[in-house]
């Protein structure tokens, strides 16, 4: 494998020789250099030719949105995002993710990263691994991804399916904040409810949940614990719980755990989808971009308890991981471009709403 050659670009010198060090234990990794803000990085880009780029959001002389955004129009190449754990931070973050950035890597303090200086030079390592391996084409959204759906003709129709209980779970990771916005923006405002677990840290969560509120027909909603599940909203789960859908009385409800990581994450798509097998026939479960392979088990577990699965296709994934696994072992019903997949999940609510009665009385 070639080296991978990566240009830091932080004010804080103290972050800047972390982030060498952690990058220096990766034998197919090199530093070619670094910059204290973007006025010095743009002159490093030309000199150095990097073939990706880590960036802080805040900076001095140009904040790291101006600059990412120059970057995707005059030369765009793959970039993860340093974030600072704060609201303004997240915020930031999701603006860079919808311009064309690759990931992000939350930033802790100086002194929470020198603490846990082996977790993040491991995370850091694996997103500038995966990330380089993007196809180009990803990099640039288009423009009207940031648009309100409901002010364009991509808002699908549908009539609400008079069954109860048909729910919709999505499992995301690496691309994945801007493929459920894409994904969510089509969907009507009385589509059946979905549940979401994207790999997300705690500070940022809410800030997600509400920014896909804002630009989404549907309302979404970041979980909370006994929350009961309706038609025409969205849950996501919190960034460092665990999200389970519980059945009661003939209705559906939010719960929130605080149990050990699955596959290293939490929120793991693992444990959202097996808490769905007991009603597994009234199921549609998603897995779109990400890293890794959670999701990939529990969702051939629903599958074969009767669920329709669906995995976003290579072509459109940012990273062909989760859904990549899960098409490997044959978990999914069909692999689909993500352009398609919102109409995928309306179709076969509407199609199938009277031949689930019978698989719905059992628990009721």
């Amino acid at each position: 494998m070639s080296t991978i050659k990566v240009l830091v670009i932080d004010d804080s010198s103290v972050i800047r020789n972390i982030v060498k060090d952690a990058l220096s234990q990766a034998p197919n990794i090199e530093v070619v250099g670094e910059a204290e803000d973007p006025i010095v990085a743009r002159e490093l880009i030309k000199k150095l030719h990097p073939d990706i780029l880590t960036l802080d959001v805040e900076m001095p002389k140009m904040d790291g949105i101006t600059f990412l955004a120059n970057l995707m129009r005059l030369r765009p190449m793959p970039v993860i995002m340093l974030s600072t754990l704060t609201t303004k931070g997240a915020d930031i973050t999701l603006q860079a993710l919808e311009l064309g950035a690759i990931d992000f890597i939350a930033k802790p303090s100086v002194q929470e990263l020198l603490a846990t200086k082996d977790s993040f030079k491991e995370v850091l390592i694996d997103k500038i691994s995966q990330a380089v391996l993007v196809d180009q084409k990803n990099f640039k959204l288009s423009d009207n991804l940031t648009k309100k759906s409901t002010e364009s003709s991509n808002v699908l129709s549908f009539e609400g399916a008079s069954r109860s209980n048909h729910i919709v779970a999505i499992g995301a990771s690496t691309g994945g904040t801007e493929a459920l916005k894409k994904l969510l923006q089509n969907l009507p405002d009385n589509s059946p409810p979905i549940v979401i677990a994207q790999h997300i840290p705690k500070s940022f969560s809410l800030s997600f949940a509400k920014r896909l509120d804002e630009l989404c027909p549907m309302q979404v909603h970041e979980a909370s614990h006994g929350q009961k599940i309706k038609q025409g909203h969205v849950y996501i789960a919190p960034g460092d719980l665990h999200l389970q859908v519980a059945h009661k009385n003939g209705a559906l409800f939010c719960t929130l755990v605080d149990t050990p990581e699955v596959n290293r994450h939490k929120p793991a798509v693992d444990v959202l989808f097996d808490s769905l097998l007991n009603i597994a026939g009234n199921v549609q479960a998603v897995l779109l971009t990400g890293m890794g392979q959670d999701g990939a088990a529990a969702m051939l577990r629903l599958k074969q308890k009767g669920a329709r699965t669906i995995v976003q296709d290579k072509n459109t994934s940012l990273i062909w991981g989760m859904p990549g696994k899960a098409h490997a072992i044959d978990a999914h019903c069909l692999a689909l471009p993500l352009t398609d997949i919102s109409k995928s999940i309306l179709d076969y609510a509407v199609l199938n709403r009277e031949g689930m009665k019978e698989v719905l009385h059992g628990y009721q």
